[in-house]
């Protein structure tokens, strides 16, 4: 194993995380804060320590980035991201603890959303904007990013590509993944540019309007208000609403759209699936808040959309606590917790795509049960799917749930009451931020004792890779030359 190229990488991979570290100095600058110090530290430490491990591998370096190799890199990044990501927050002394600071690192870089902060507004603003920061560098995640502009990756570039992004398509835009990466993140740009330019529009200030883009075009969910959105007018919620659908959706389509090759989406089967998801949700919440709470059907609307729009993307953004709904209303909204947005999209939980191959796979084998004969195959998107890949996404949902099942227990025993543990593990599995019971939506994660702190974070990264290229670490054959 090639361990010289792989502390190359995270070299590398640090000394961007320090630039955009060095963009908080813009708002200390802004607001005039006491902070600059801090941040001063902060950048210091972690541009030192990339150039440290950049230089000290680069002597005879050779550039050679196997599957294992791939693996390895892409899970340590986001250990070590997320440890250096607590340094703005140690240093500026807006977060006591390391685990408390690590925590909100790993949730902010993994687009989770859960919080350990009790009065977000008292924060620093320099440090408010790390914290979106953070969603929006691990949104479409750093290692696509150094794929994108860093040519030497070109070698196991695309192997380093799947690993860190398992949930994108593997359909690639252009030959080369560079320029894959490199169109990806031009897309995420331009709609969180989009976003901001909108919410400016519904008077919304530059500094809020971008930190609540980062949020939402990540579906990250930090807000820079303690009660998230549910205090902005209903044209913020709408544009917030709005451009989450849009990040929830696969950026493959989004290019496609650009290029106005319009016959790929009206044949895609996921984003039909997910689309009428959150209509058939929406619309439900919406009748059954308007019957039961007396709201109009204006205010019942946004509110029932919104919270399905963020729960099914994971953002985790909120306008109204959920949790004192009718049983049947946030009961619908559990049920979301299970599904996910899009493959390819910013989106975490277990994706849509695999709900729609799993489901079509009961049907096919039930017709088959029925015409034994007859030849019947499986289709998604107009292609068949074969039985070795059907077999992987089943394995994968049958993992997610036994994964959750062990989680519930571990926090359990950390003297968690079993509705916040279950509640805990999907929604840092599935990178949603509120639950329900003691972390629901008008909560957060700061009375989760210091090691379940740890163990949460430890789920956030195992669900932002989507559980394989984490576990794979585990196993003795991956350790063998």
């Amino acid at each position: 194993m090639n361990i010289r190229f792989v502390l190359n990488i995270l070299g590398r991979v640090l000394i961007i995380l320090g630039l955009f570290m060095c963009t908080n100095f813009i708002w200390v600058g802004v607001y005039e804060e006491a902070t600059f110090w801090g941040h001063f530290y902060a950048c210091i430490i972690t541009l030192l320590g990339g150039a440290g491990l950049f230089l000290g591998t680069s002597i005879n370096l050779k550039p050679s980035l196997g599957l294992r190799e791939s693996y390895l890199t892409v899970t340590f990044a986001w250990v070590v991201i997320s440890a250096f990501s607590t340094l703005p927050y140690l240093f500026t002394q807006s977060i006591a603890t390391f685990e408390d600071a690590f925590f909100e690192s790993v949730s902010g870089l993994t687009t989770t959303g859960a919080s350990i902060l009790n009065d977000i507004e008292a924060l620093p603003r320099s440090v408010l904007y790390w914290r979106s920061m953070t969603h929006w560098i691990g949104g479409m995640g750093i290692i696509v990013l150094v794929v994108a502009i860093l040519p030497m990756l070109r070698v196991g570039g695309y192997n380093l590509f799947k690993s860190e992004a398992t949930g994108i398509s593997y359909e690639k835009l252009t030959p080369r993944t560079a320029s894959t990466a490199k169109r990806l993140w031009g897309i995420y740009l331009g709609l969180t540019f989009l976003q901001v330019v909108f919410l400016m529009f519904g008077n919304m200030d530059f500094f809020e309007s971008l930190c609540h883009s980062f949020g939402t075009i990540a579906t990250g969910g930090f807000s820079t208000q303690n009660d998230s959105i549910a205090g902005y007018s209903p044209y913020i919620q709408y544009v917030i609403t709005v451009f989450m659908l849009l990040a929830g959706v696969n950026f493959t389509l989004h290019y496609f759209l650009i290029k106005g090759k319009f016959k790929k989406l009206r044949r895609n089967d996921e984003l039909r699936t997910y689309l009428g998801i959150i209509l058939v949700a929406g619309v439900v919440i919406t009748v059954i808040l308007v019957r039961h709470l007396n709201l109009g059907v204006e205010e019942a609307f946004r509110k029932a959309f919104f919270q399905v729009v963020s729960i099914i993307t994971s953002t985790g953004f909120i306008t109204d606590d959920y949790l004192l709904w009718p049983t049947r209303g946030w009961f619908v909204i559990f049920l979301l917790f299970f599904v996910g947005a899009s493959v390819g999209s910013t989106g975490g939980g277990i994706k849509v795509i695999r709900l729609v191959v799993a489901f079509k796979s009961f049907y096919v084998n039930f017709l088959r049960l029925l015409h034994p004969n007859s030849v019947i195959v499986l289709r998604v998107n107009g292609e068949v799917v074969d039985d070795e890949k059907v077999s992987t996404i089943l394995g994968f949902i049958v993992l997610y749930f036994v994964t959750a099942f062990v989680g519930t227990v571990v926090m359990i025993f950390m003297n968690v009451d079993a509705i916040t543990a279950m509640a805990s593990v999907i929604s840092s599995m599935g990178a949603i931020g509120p639950a329900f019971g003691e972390v629901g939506p008008t909560s957060n994660f700061a009375m989760i004792p210091d090691g379940g702190k740890f163990f949460l974070s430890f789920l956030m990264i195992l669900g932002r890779l989507e559980l394989t290229t984490v576990f794979v670490l585990f196993t003795l054959d991956f350790w063998k030359d």
